[in-house]
């Protein structure tokens, strides 16, 4: 695992962090200033295009119905959007970018938990309102001093300390595996920790982790860690890796004669993967997410219709996150009645239940992210299917 990243190395990155994009005309009146912290470029380009996809959406359609109650009247949302290029310095100055020279009121994003931690790291500094759609890692809300909740950044998703276990649970029970395998990028801040709770909890369950191969972010050849795990015969392939790099480990442990199962985070839930795994080695793999698009509720099936008549497409689990972040944003604002940073984020520590896109949210009194289902999706037949429900 990595130190905590320091927040005065970020505070004076002054980087090029990518095209500033506004999404709507600049506003003769005041308006909501709403930042968002992405990962347009880089590792995971599907990521950073479905949370701008889905904050443009959700300010559309504020706007056309008149706007966020602020006070007396109702304000527009005014979008920017900066790209982090899925690097941590580059999230960290983009963080830097948006609250100190646009002002913004809130950021969301960013997603990916390389980038979410330094950003956070800058958010907290600075005294701006975060909300992270899809970081799932601890240390992203937590003071890298203290340990203890930072103030100012939250989470729409649940943890790796939720996920991890449900999939250890699934393994062991549904999958009645009892030994498995582990390989994940031992650069990147999330695959590492679920890789640590994941081996916890499938051993605490009664399975045994026989391997545990690491790689590096970049790295394309992974045939030396697979035969290692050949060698084992595990049962199962816990493989908390992005979209992009598992069609490529998984075609790669094919040609080499493992048969074994493969199990993943919710890092798998692009659609991309199945276009990146051509030769259909993922087929009939499990992975943990974070809503499904089979089983919605009436909230999520109105965004679900919205974003494929808006896009073309249905959303993922990014794009759901994120516009529950949006919805959340909105709602801590209008509950501020004002257009301050610290009334903003006092309205975020005070809600305790919501209802969005992605099911039913408890934030306890102090926690920085909610307590919230999870599912359990298959790769079947060039989609994802739902398998089962699994409540916190």
């Amino acid at each position: 695992m990595h130190k905590p990243l320091r927040v005065g190395l970020f505070l004076s990155a002054v980087l090029s962090v990518g095209t500033l994009l506004l999404t709507s005309c600049q506003p003769s009146k005041p308006s909501v200033k709403i930042g968002i912290n992405a990962e347009l470029t880089g590792e995971m380009p599907a990521v950073g295009a479905s949370c701008k996809q889905a904050a443009q959406l959700f300010a559309e359609q504020v706007n056309k119905a008149g706007g966020i109650t602020v006070g007396a009247g109702k304000l527009p949302i005014q979008l920017s959007v900066v790209d982090n290029s899925c690097k941590a310095d580059q999230a960290a100055a983009a963080a830097q970018r948006l609250i100190s020279q646009d002002g913004v009121l809130v950021m969301v994003g960013p997603n990916a938990s390389s980038c979410a931690i330094p950003a956070g790291e800058i958010a907290e500094a600075l005294g701006c309102l975060m909300i992270s759609p899809w970081s799932t890692n601890p240390k992203t809300t937590q003071d890298s001093q203290t340990g203890k909740p930072k103030k100012n950044v939250f989470r729409a998703c649940f943890t790796d300390r939720f996920e991890s276990p449900v999939l250890a649970a699934f393994a062991t029970k549904n999958l009645q595996a009892k030994t498995a395998a582990v390989l994940y990028d031992v650069s990147s801040e999330a695959p590492s920790s679920q890789s640590v709770l994941f081996k916890e909890a499938f051993e605490k369950a009664g399975g045994k982790v026989v391997a545990m191969e690491t790689y590096t972010t970049g790295d394309r050849d992974f045939s030396a860690q697979l035969t290692k795990i050949r060698e084992t015969a595990p049962d199962i392939i816990y493989l908390p890796a992005p979209y992009n790099d598992t069609p490529l480990i998984a075609a790669q442990a094919r040609q080499l004669g493992i048969k074994a199962p493969f199990l993943g985070s919710d890092a798998w839930s692009s659609p991309d993967i199945i276009k990146l795994d051509s030769g259909k080695n993922l087929e009939g793999s499990y992975f943990c997410n974070h809503y499904s698009t089979e089983a919605p509720n009436p909230k999520a099936k109105q965004f679900i219709a919205d974003y494929k008549a808006r896009y073309g497409n249905a959303p993922d689990d990014v794009a759901a996150l994120t516009y529950d972040a949006m919805t959340l944003a909105a709602e801590c604002v209008a509950k501020a009645g004002k257009l301050d940073r610290t009334a903003v984020r006092d309205a975020m520590a005070s809600i305790r239940t919501f209802d969005g896109v992605t099911g039913h949210f408890v934030y306890p009194d102090g926690a920085r992210e909610p307590a919230k289902s999870a599912v359990i999706m298959q790769i079947k037949d060039g989609g994802f299917h739902w398998v089962s429900t699994v409540e916190p």
